[in-house]
């Protein structure tokens, strides 16, 4: 193993193999001057360097890395900066507190990778979007537009997540938390209707227009009623409130927006409350099913929810709820649906 004493900012040595950079160029390394804005310093470090000087045995670090969703590297590739050794250290420092436990570090670096893997993605498309060609072929002007817009980007990151930090611990004191993470939630799925036509129909551009419409349409209802968009995948949004007059709310307004833009096809929603496992941001149980068993059987246009539902609204005159009886879904047997609608006369 090589050492650590390495000058900063000294370079591999010759005949050092190197994988795919972070940008995935099929010639094996991302251009070294888009690289080194990226990752905020220069690669001089190998796995095994990086795992030594956080004090982790290389396996664990390697378990964390692929957590977090990247891709594996060969011993002598020398692609770790010292950003990469703070990190390691810092994750390994909060398990020696007690912080996090050692059970929990893995899944924490997972649900790390979940949320940001997928905010690079959108951030790559902005560079190329501004760039254009000059994104590919012009190396030097993008590490500059990289270098120029990062901070700011940073900089919103970083206020986003204390908002949201600040909004889910004012949910969380208001309820006395008494450190279970099973609640009892209603989880609603809300779903394009005819989506695989849509694919096969609009061209690439259409059809990524027509999804951030969809997207921002429900990011907004979903904010104005005090719900949380857990995430979104493709046709279909996941989201969570903590009462049930949120989430009709929700389900009816999403339904009536919708109905305003004609480019967009109506959705099918289902909603279900029950005891709900949450764990990094993502949630699970029997109720998540059951919301989205609800969703795949409703008519287009419509809302379906589940008894403990309909039971929570049936003294609110402003909702109306219609029975269709028992509903034939796989793995929930004689599972009962309501369809709600707004009461007549009731405000939009």
């Amino acid at each position: 193993m090589c050492s650590l004493s390495e000058p900063p900012g000294s370079s591999p040595s010759p005949g050092t193999s190197r994988p795919d950079g972070p940008l995935g160029h099929p010639d094996g390394a991302a251009p070294r001057e888009v690289e080194r804005v990226l990752l905020g310093g220069e690669p001089r470090y190998r796995k095994g360097e990086v795992a030594a000087a956080a004090g982790v045995e290389l396996a664990r670090a390697e378990r964390l890395w692929q957590a977090m969703g990247f891709a594996h590297v060969d011993d002598d590739a020398v692609v770790f900066t010292d950003a990469d050794v703070s990190a390691l250290r810092t994750l390994v420092q909060l398990v020696s507190a007690q912080v996090i436990t050692p059970e929990v570090e893995t899944a924490m670096a997972r649900s790390f990778a979940q949320a940001l893997s997928r905010l690079a993605e959108w951030q790559i498309g902005l560079f190329k979007s501004v760039l254009g060609e000059r994104f590919a072929q012009d190396v030097t002007t993008t590490a500059q537009f990289a270098e120029a817009i990062m901070p700011s980007i940073e900089q919103l990151q970083g206020y986003v997540w204390r908002r949201h930090l600040t909004a889910v611990a004012g949910r969380e004191l208001g309820e006395r938390d008494t450190g279970e993470e099973e609640r009892t939630r209603v989880i609603g799925f809300a779903d394009l209707v005819g989506y695989t036509r849509l694919i096969r129909d609009f061209s690439e551009i259409e059809l990524g227009q027509l999804i951030d419409q969809f997207e921002d349409l429900a990011t907004a209802v979903v904010a104005q009623n005090r719900g949380r968009i857990v995430k979104t995948v493709g046709d279909e949004v996941l989201f969570v409130t903590d009462t049930a007059a949120e989430a009709a709310e929700i389900a009816l307004a999403l339904n009536e927006r919708i109905a305003d833009l004609p480019q967009l096809p109506p959705l099918r929603i289902g909603l279900a409350e029950g005891t709900v496992l949450a764990r990094f941001g993502d949630v699970y149980g029997s109720t998540v099913n059951i919301a989205s068993r609800l969703t795949s059987v409703a008519r287009p246009a419509s809302v379906l929810v589940n008894r403990e539902l309909a039971v929570a609204l049936r003294d609110r005159p402003e909702y109306a709820l219609i029975s269709v009886g028992p509903t034939k879904v796989q793995g929930f047997r004689g599972l009962r649906a309501w369809a709600l609608r707004r009461s007549r006369g009731a405000d939009r």
